[in-house]
């Protein structure tokens, strides 16, 4: 049986710039699965990938509004695929533009990622 791990995110209060996160991971992994969402009723806007290309596996998708969070899964990632990381040390960046385009900036906002080891 392959081993899930989680990476999460929360975000407190009302945000007022956008976020990125970069982190390498931990072992050969695959991404199966992003739950993103606020508190509120708000425009922001979720981007998976890389440094260099910020929108490598999953492009600008909007985040789950007032506690009702949107999944992506296979279909929703680049390529209709399942992104793969084949070592230890691949670089993810995720990039949350806080309120889209100058739209309704996000409150309490909150993003995990579930990866497959292996």
């Amino acid at each position: 049986m392959l081993r899930k791990f989680t990476i999460g995110f929360h975000i407190p209060g009302t945000l007022a710039a956008d976020i990125a996160a970069v982190f390498a991971v931990p072992s050969p992994c695959t991404l199966v699965h992003v739950s993103a969402g606020s508190s509120n009723d708000s425009d922001a806007l979720l981007e998976i990938g890389t440094v260099a290309d910020p929108d490598a596996h999953l492009e600008s998708c909007v985040i789950g509004d007032t506690e009702v969070p949107v999944e992506s899964t296979r279909l929703d990632f680049v390529g209709d695929e399942f992104p793969r990381f084949d070592e230890a040390g691949d670089v993810i960046k995720v990039s949350l533009d806080h309120d889209g385009a100058v739209g309704t900036a996000a409150q309490d906002a909150t993003l995990v990622l579930t990866f497959v080891e292996g």
